[in-house]
């Protein structure tokens, strides 16, 4: 039977986009199901849907849901999406609380009144006004939303350093204060690493990391990737340097960034505390001095940091020998879901391949070997971000082992809460084809204590063929061998 789309809106009801995607995902594994959208009703989003042929009339205080089933299943999964919207988290589907009736902050204020955070992830558009909403009422802000100006971001940052307070964002995919991780996050052992980053699995690479080495973690503030960039200035990255200084717990801080502005850079020696070691990852890093340790890739900051040693990867590199006789010389592809692994991972490669393609290479569609951001606008408008939802991605692969072309695929998994329950053993099914015929090189972020378990993960991949590397610049080192 012909599938085709199908929707409902449900009037007045609002989620935000870690629990749509989750809803979607859900959805997706309905047998039958073929494509499964769960959105607010906002312009954007309507488009989006439009653009895959769902075409539907909503507000953007309306939930959508879109299903591509055929007639016999398409009941069951409207159905099942709605019920999940309406369920509260922890209790019975159907369950309501004081708390999930809250349609404001300042109710919410009401109904929490110690609370002194507010998580937002709501368009765009609305996004700002409920920030300030929340500096008002005197809590820190986690804004997960993105689609923010720069021109805005400036103001809630310069407001909320006058009144102490963080403004974490926009486009903040990960945090942890107090031992409660916010958005994307790892499970990590308490210790004495305090995490600032203006890059989300930047900190989460870097998190991970720390607790492979047997440290641990005390807080991660994230800042949003455009912190220290010139045009905000390092006003957050500073904030939360400064929290952490006055953090009995913490004695080291860990700088975590895409490459930041070299002069904002400077400016955090003025609040660098004395009595703390500090060091910093600055992915690709070549601005020079600094008024702190700086590192150019995860794996070496944070060695450097905690003092564990450098892996061995004996095994690993024996595999890529192995394999070059039918890998040297041919194309490297990169499948990234992690916008701050993949900018690592490009750091290492081109110097030693040359520019690569992709969105996040410095090459164009010319270039031999291609580096690609599944997490960007471009691959998640009207879909799931890819760490939530593999389907993108494996397609990609086959599409990649249909081709033949390929001598090495380099792809990061990464775990934690808010992520896919179980990407090594789906990925694995896909990446094993392309063991016979070249090599496949991964590298999982994250820890035994996640949900989806790193050493059940790695051993997936393990099974099917693809080498395991212990960081993702580890993986990228490698991925160059085996094509050089």
């Amino acid at each position: 039977m012909t599938a085709t789309w199908h929707t409902r809106v449900i009037s007045g009801r609002y989620a935000d986009s870690v629990r749509l995607m989750g809803v979607a995902r859900g959805v997706r594994g309905i047998e039958g199901v073929l494509r499964c959208e769960v959105a607010m009703g906002t312009v954007a989003n309507l488009e989006a849907l439009r653009e895959l042929g769902a075409i539907v009339d909503a507000t953007p205080a309306d939930v959508v849901i879109a299903v591509d089933a055929p007639a016999d299943v398409v009941e069951r999964a409207l159905a099942e999406a709605e019920l999940a919207l309406t369920a509260t988290a922890g209790g019975p589907p159907g369950a309501t609380s004081a708390r999930a009736r809250s349609r404001s902050i300042a109710s919410a204020r009401v109904a929490a009144p110690d609370a002194n955070l507010a998580v937002i992830s709501v368009p765009g558009e609305y996004a700002t006004l409920e920030a300030h909403k929340a500096l008002t009422s005197g809590m820190h802000v986690f804004l997960f939303s993105d689609h923010v100006s720069i021109d805005d971001e400036l103001a809630l940052k310069r407001r909320g350093e006058q009144a102490g307070l963080l403004v974490m964002g926009p486009g903040c995919g990960t945090a942890m204060l107090g031992g409660i991780g916010l958005a994307f996050a790892n499970v990590v052992a308490p210790g004495r690493v305090g995490i600032v980053a203006a890059a989300g699995t930047g900190a989460q690479e870097a998190a991970c990391l720390v607790e492979a080495a047997g440290a641990g973690i005390t807080q991660i503030i994230g800042v949003g990737g455009r912190d220290l960039s010139i045009d905000i200035g390092g006003i957050m990255y500073r904030q939360g340097i400064r929290m952490l200084a006055n953090d009995d717990d913490t004695d080291i801080l860990l700088l975590v960034s895409k490459p930041p502005s070299p002069a904002v850079v400077q400016t955090l020696g003025e609040v660098i505390p004395a009595d703390k070691r500090v060091v910093a990852a600055f992915v690709g890093w070549e601005g020079g001095e600094a008024p702190f340790e700086v590192y150019a890739t995860i794996d070496e900051a944070v060695r450097a940091a905690v003092g564990g040693v450098e892996p061995d990867l004996a095994t690993q590199t024996a595999a890529v020998e192995a394999a070059r006789p039918r890998t040297s010389g041919r194309p490297l592809a990169g499948l990234y879901s992690g916008g701050s692994l993949a900018h690592e991972a490009v750091t290492i490669i081109e110097p030693a391949l040359g520019a690569v393609g992709g969105n996040a290479g410095h090459g164009d569609a010319s270039s031999l070997h291609s580096i690609l951001d599944l997490g960007e606008e471009e691959y998640t408008q009207g879909r799931p971000h890819p760490m939530v939802d593999l389907d993108l991605r494996l397609t990609m692969i086959a599409d990649v082992a249909r081709e033949g072309r390929a001598g090495c695929v380099l792809l990061d998994v990464v775990l934690g809460h808010g992520a896919h329950p179980d990407p090594g053993t789906e990925l694995a099914a896909a990446l094993a084809p392309l063991t016979k015929s070249g090599v496949v090189i991964a590298s999982v972020c994250g820890t035994p204590g996640d949900p989806q378990d790193v050493n059940r993960q790695e051993a997936a991949l393990r099974d099917a063929g693809v080498i395991v590397a212990p960081s993702n610049a580890a993986a990228a080192r490698l991925a160059v061998m085996a094509v050089v």
